[in-house]
């Protein structure tokens, strides 16, 4: 770097960093995907993020990241900032250390030193040379501290000699991430052209009866990827049976947007999608209610109890739950109106929904191919953690599918998933999503073309629905607006109602508990966090407990961000959860108290 770049690189972290100093006392944890505190003290660390995520892109030979400002799940006064690599997935793990490091610099000259030393360690160019050497996409979702915390991410990147910004506007957190990826592969990346994708292969897959075609003839010559997002689509529609669809009952659906950005978002489409009538509460709208706060899917799964505004006129009638910013999706149905609980339809059930059409769709592909010659051979797999219920692990694996666990945390769940050519991963909350390996894609264009040619009718149309389903949903991260769409349209599809969802099978009743311990590092676990390694008699004392119970299951871990245990427990009976969860709880509070 020439000498008058880098002083001009050394003035604009120190400046930067002047702008936004950490507040004495204060320390930031980078957890699953970024950081969160309250949103009146995470400046110096959503500038210090911008810093890290303008680094990452020069790293990368200037391949476009992103930023987005938002705390998910979490109570309005609270905000945060997560990092998404090229991808569109979460930052390389191996950055988390550095960031951690960077967000708790003590003073500027500490910080201008911890960044010059890693570009050197990594050999990231700074200076510039007056030419855009990285850039970086932000987002934001609605809260009230977003706008301020936008200023410090632009001060983070222009930091960085020739690093660029691109303010996307207010966006959920998947749009963002769907963006770099789409930036980063050379397709149309707006807000418009997400939509876009989103509505024309939900159309699609909804609207593709096995029976809907009598002939291949109406189907256009052209490349089946850029076919799904032509125009054709809408006229698909005029090719479905007039009795498609069922009652006004199975066409309704009431979607619980947490006063978030994903009811926004929703509403703007809600009009394009086929087949479905939307209704949106908790929207966003001035005066609707607080976000997050008594709503959205933290609350609808942990609670299984109705979102504020809904009421007993709402029995009977399918409706879902986004979070703040629309990265988990759960679905939930009132049965009664003697109470205010819900039938709930968790990321496990999701994810067997997801499993099962798509099994199903390669099975037609594959009809009559022995094991050896299959059309399209496909290694899918899926993947979850210790907290899947375990009647869901049990449903897949009796489908013949790959089941791995992971350790708790998205990020291990997606880096898992990338090893099959279908991949799928959810957790019970509600966040995850399917993943198609490019040459799997490749392949599945390949194989569909020539069942065209073949006039090969229900397997040629069964390999355009793996290719809308592709496109539908969000690759890069979970979404629960591309979820939901491929919800409902895998629903429309089978003609199902939601009990017939329900009814793939049971939930083993639960129970999780937390014990505050004084050292929660003294717990050391094994088995994507099933078994206990250390203390080394806990293990012995649930395997004890665990062969009281009829499907008894229970396991401990150490939670990530506080100083307390994890007990998760299952069996046959509610109270029998409730026992063993108990049991478990009291050892650990004995031995690590």
């Amino acid at each position: 770097m020439a000498a008058n770049q880098d002083q001009e690189q050394r003035q604009r972290l120190l400046a930067a960093a002047s702008r936004f100093p950490l507040p004495s006392g204060t320390r930031f944890s980078y957890g699953t995907a970024g950081f969160r505190a309250d949103g009146a003290t995470m400046a110096p660390a959503v500038c210090r993020a911008a810093i890290l995520a303008a680094l990452r892109s020069a790293k990368l030979g200037g391949a476009a990241t992103g930023l987005v400002i938002t705390a998910s799940h979490n109570p309005v006064r609270d905000n945060g900032v997560k990092i998404a690599d090229p991808d569109g997935g979460m930052m390389d793990q191996r950055w988390e250390p550095f960031a951690d490091a960077l967000a708790n610099a003590p003073d500027p000259d500490a910080l201008l030193q911890l960044v010059l030393q890693f570009a050197k360690d990594e050999e990231i160019p700074l200076g510039g040379g007056g030419q855009h050497m990285a850039q970086v996409l932000l987002g934001r979702d609605t809260r009230p501290t977003g706008e301020y915390l936008l200023d410090a991410a632009l001060q983070g990147i222009n930091a960085i000699v020739g690093a660029r910004a691109i303010d996307m506007g207010i966006l959920t957190t998947p749009q963002l991430h769907w963006m770099v990826r789409s930036k980063n592969k050379g397709i149309k990346a707006s807000e418009s052209d997400y939509f876009t994708q989103l509505i024309d292969s939900f159309r699609f897959i909804s609207t593709l009866l096995p029976a809907a075609f009598g002939s291949l003839e109406e189907l256009p010559e052209t490349d089946v990827l850029e076919f799904l997002t032509s125009n054709f689509i809408r006229r698909l529609l005029e090719l479905v049976p007039k009795d498609k669809g069922g009652d006004e009952l199975a066409k309704k659906l009431i979607v619980d947007g947490a006063n978030g950005i994903g009811g926004v978002k929703l509403e703007q489409i809600k009009t394009e999608l086929s087949g479905l009538d939307i209704v949106v509460r908790n929207s966003g709208k001035e005066g609707e209610g607080i976000l997050n706060h008594m709503c959205g899917a933290d609350f609808v799964q942990k609670e299984r109890v109705i979102p504020h505004g809904f009421s007993s006129e709402d029995v009977g009638v399918r409706c879902a739950s986004l979070d703040g910013d629309a990265d988990r999706l759960v679905y939930f149905c009132m049965s009664s109106t003697s109470d205010n609980r819900v039938d709930l339809v968790d990321g496990d059930k999701i994810l067997s929904l997801f499993a099962l059409f798509i099994r199903e769709q390669l099975d037609i592909i594959n009809k009559n191919d022995d094991q050896a010659n299959r059309s399209l051979p496909a290694k899918l797999g899926v993947v979850q953690t210790a907290y899947a219920n375990g009647a869901s692990t049990k449903f897949l694996k009796n489908l013949g599918l790959e089941v791995a666990l992971t350790p708790t945390g998205v990020k291990y769940l997606h880096k898992k998933a990338l090893e099959y050519d279908i991949g799928i991963y959810f957790e019970a909350n509600g966040h995850g999503t399917v993943l198609f390996s490019e040459d799997f894609i490749s392949q599945l264009e390949s194989v569909s073309k020539k069942l065209c040619s073949e006039a090969a009718v229900a397997q040629h149309q069964a390999a355009m629905r793996l290719l809308a389903a592709s496109q539908l949903i969000n690759q890069a991260v979970g979404d629960a607006l591309s979820g939901l769409l491929l919800v409902e349209a895998i629903l429309q599809y089978k003609g199902w109602s939601f009990q017939n969802w329900c009814e793939l099978y049971s939930d083993l009743p639960s129970r999780q508990l937390k014990v505050k311990v004084e050292d929660r590092t003294a717990i050391v676990t094994t088995n994507a966090e099933t078994k206990v390694s250390q203390p080394s008699s806990l293990q012995e004392l649930i395997d004890m407990e665990t062969a009281n119970y009829t499907h008894g299951r229970c396991f401990v871990r150490p939670s990530g961000t506080e100083d307390v245990v994890r007990v998760y427990a299952e069996a046959s009976t509610q109270e029998a959860a409730e026992s063993l969860a108990k049991s478990v709880a009291d050892h650990v509070e004995r031995l690590l108290g």
